[in-house]
């Protein structure tokens, strides 16, 4: 019996936003505790730089893992069209309730990928360059205890570990 080749395929596409850290389940002394100069309100911008990977048998008639044109198309349509040079907070409603967070923004790219991708259990990671030192890899929801939930803490006492400068 022979075994069917298994290959990542990885798309990158760079977008624009800004974005304020801030949490509504939070006080506003709870919030400058907790993310400093990234809670300012006028918020601040990233260019940040996406990768996902897909992962699958490579089809014998086609040699491929999925055709990159449906994942380009996803990313087109999921991360340009409603991610790029937009405020996250003000202009995506997924982040009206949410922190827009590098890893809350990963597992929404994930959620939305997904739903664009005929064979959406093919999607195996959304990687996002936030800065060149800070980096979030999702791979879906973490099983933990037997229950299903995403994680998604981040702690920054000092210095903004979302802004894209050199006081990183």
């Amino acid at each position: 019996m022979s075994q069917q080749p298994v290959a990542f395929l990885t798309r990158r596409e760079t977008f624009s936003a800004c974005h304020r850290l801030h949490s509504p389940q939070l006080s506003d002394a709870e919030n400058l505790e907790i993310f400093g100069k990234c809670n300012n309100f006028h918020g601040h911008g990233h260019n940040y730089t996406v990768e996902l990977t897909v992962r699958g048998p490579i089809d014998q008639r086609t040699g491929m893992v999925l055709n990159i044109t449906e994942l380009k198309d996803a990313i087109e349509t999921v991360i340009m069209k409603r991610l790029d040079h937009k405020n996250l907070d003000k202009d995506v409603e997924y982040f009206a309730k949410i922190p827009s967070t590098t890893e809350n923004l990963a597992v929404y790219i994930w959620d939305n990928i997904r739903t664009h991708l005929k064979k959406p259990e093919l999607l195996y990671e959304v990687k996002i360059f936030e800065t060149p030192k800070n980096i979030i890899t999702y791979r879906g929801p973490y099983q933990l205890n037997g229950l299903y939930s995403a994680i998604n803490k981040r702690t920054a006492r000092d210095s903004c570990t979302n802004i894209s400068s050199d006081s990183d």
